[in-house]
């Protein structure tokens, strides 16, 4: 068990920066900092209008009306990423009130299935998505709709807000898979806040250039609400077809992205021989799914550092980060402050927290913890300098006939070092012979064989894969190797979807 502090980033950021991270107990207390400091800043930028932090508490005031007056706490968004839905998350959160994030994905009938499930009392919804809430009008009359674009010109200011105070539901397939709500307090949201801010040099007064959904945890947390808390400025892309000509007329500081974009903005850069997200980018903090090695070296030869983290939504994202990526590229960091973490005799990491939810929501979870401990499915190991390193998934541990277990996550770390691998799976399947065996997939990354002639390239990968197999423990060696010619089928939060054959 280790209780983490903040002094272990200190080093990383100089003492004037490092001394304006502080803590704050609520969305409402940090809006209002925010407000003192930064008012007359650009806080978003969308559809080429920008709006300034004084404009924002205006139209977020203006928004708070329309809500006051709802009985029950819990308001759903269902909107694209948009200023209307930075607006009406700021005016929810700073009501006291709790904002239910709906995927922008959700069908009518699912969208009502959640005004039941989270005990809605109204729904924000973008004007676009209206029949979306159309079963919602029809059957639910007591439930509230209210236009993302609309305001009154009445007023409401911001609450005092208790850090206790539910802030957020973020959708997540929590440790298990079954899709819930994991209720996010105003301390919690705050805890991950105040943690993107840790492990750099320059985190105020940037511009983020949001391409990830707000829906999401990472999004959320690190893209929206970190860049209001370090007086930056926003801009929403609309479209992410859109992101380089975006990229180009912002021209982003930082950018917060999961690895299958960094993989593709950084494959173009070499086709087109320059770096297609800009000259004025710095940092890319890169997270959501197992970040490559091979990522961290070559953007830092295009003068960018990525730095790797890990988190949970039931962690209010950020659980690590790490800012000695280069040194330690196969590492998701430090944990972060105020965090107590314990690694359980299986080797599976458990937490507790500032940043922990305060629980699910739709569905029951009572295996999710032990001891007052959050049990979160990973299995990882510490090394000597305290870093965290992830080695797989509980969940997805195969048992071998032989009684050995292999962690899938484990193994595909030695067949990803080569540079001309861009993802693998291992997973359990069948030979001719009906025996269970382990078998391999990898998506090949074709910049880095332009020298092997076309015709010859699998020949060439399954021989320098089989290299590496042979230097394995046998119980973790591969007994069938295929090259994929396209992508594996990826989850909305852009993770590979895991084979699973058998159960």
């Amino acid at each position: 068990m280790k209780f983490q502090t903040r002094e272990l980033f200190r080093k990383y950021t100089p003492d004037d920066q490092f001394e304006k991270i502080v803590e704050t107990a609520s969305v409402s207390e940090m809006w209002k900092r925010c407000l003192t400091e930064y008012q007359d800043a650009i806080a978003v930028t969308d559809n080429g209008t920008e709006y300034s932090y004084k404009r924002l508490e205006e139209d977020a005031a203006g928004f708070r009306t329309l809500l006051a007056g709802i009985e029950g706490t819990r308001i759903g968004i269902i909107a694209p990423n948009s200023y209307d839905f930075v607006k009406a998350y700021l005016a929810i959160t700073t009501l006291g009130k709790t904002a239910v994030l709906l995927p922008a994905h959700l069908d009518a009938g699912t969208v009502f299935g959640c005004t039941m499930m989270f005990g809605l009392s109204a729904v924000v919804y973008a004007p676009e998505f209206a029949e979306k809430t159309a079963v919602v009008g029809a059957r639910r009359p007591d439930v509230k709709l209210i236009p993302a674009d609309s305001l009154s010109d009445e007023k409401t200011p911001p609450v005092e807000c208790d850090g206790s105070v539910p802030c957020a539901i973020v959708f997540t397939g929590g440790t298990t898979g079954k899709s819930k709500g994991a209720l996010l307090s105003n301390r919690a949201v705050m805890e991950g806040t105040v943690n993107g801010c840790y492990g750099y040099p320059d985190v105020f007064g940037q511009r983020y250039l949001l391409i990830l959904p707000l829906t999401h945890v990472f999004g959320l947390i690190r893209n929206l609400m970190t860049s209001l808390y370090t007086g930056s400025n926003l801009y929403i892309c609309r479209n992410n077809k859109d992101m380089f000509r975006d990229v180009a007329v912002f021209r982003p500081t930082i950018m917060v992205m999961v690895p299958a974009l960094a993989e593709m903005a950084l494959t173009l850069s070499k086709k087109f021989g320059r770096n297609m997200l800009g000259d004025s980018l710095r940092c890319i903090i890169c997270g959501a799914a197992p970040v490559s090695p091979f990522l961290i070296k070559e953007y830092d030869r295009l003068g960018i550092k990525l730095l790797a983290g890990y988190g949970l939504t039931e962690s209010a994202n950020l659980v690590s980060g790490n800012p000695e990526s280069l040194a330690k590229p196969e590492s998701v960091g430090i944990p972060f402050p105020n965090q107590e973490f314990l690694i359980s005799p299986q080797g599976e990491l458990w937490l507790k927290g500032k940043n922990m939810m305060d629980g699910y929501v739709g569905i029951e979870e009572p295996d999710a913890y032990e001891d007052g401990w959050f049990k979160t499915g990973d299995l990882v190991r510490l090394d000597e300098d305290g870093f965290l390193y992830i080695t797989g998934r509980i969940k997805e541990i195969i048992v071998l006939p032989s009684g050995e277990n292999v962690s899938p996550a484990e193994v595909e770390t030695f067949f990803n070092e080569p540079s001309f691998i861009q993802d693998s799976q291992v997973f359990e399947d069948e030979n001719e012979s009906g025996q269970r065996i382990l078998a391999l997939e990898v998506v090949p990354r074709l910049t880095e064989l332009r020298d092997i002639p076309e015709e010859q390239r699998k020949n060439y990968i399954v021989s320098e894969l089989q290299k590496i197999n042979e230097k394995l423990p046998p119980f973790q060696r591969v007994s069938r190797i295929t090259v994929r010619d396209a992508d594996f089928e990826r989850t909305p939060a852009m993770k590979i979807v895991r084979y699973r054959k058998f159960k």
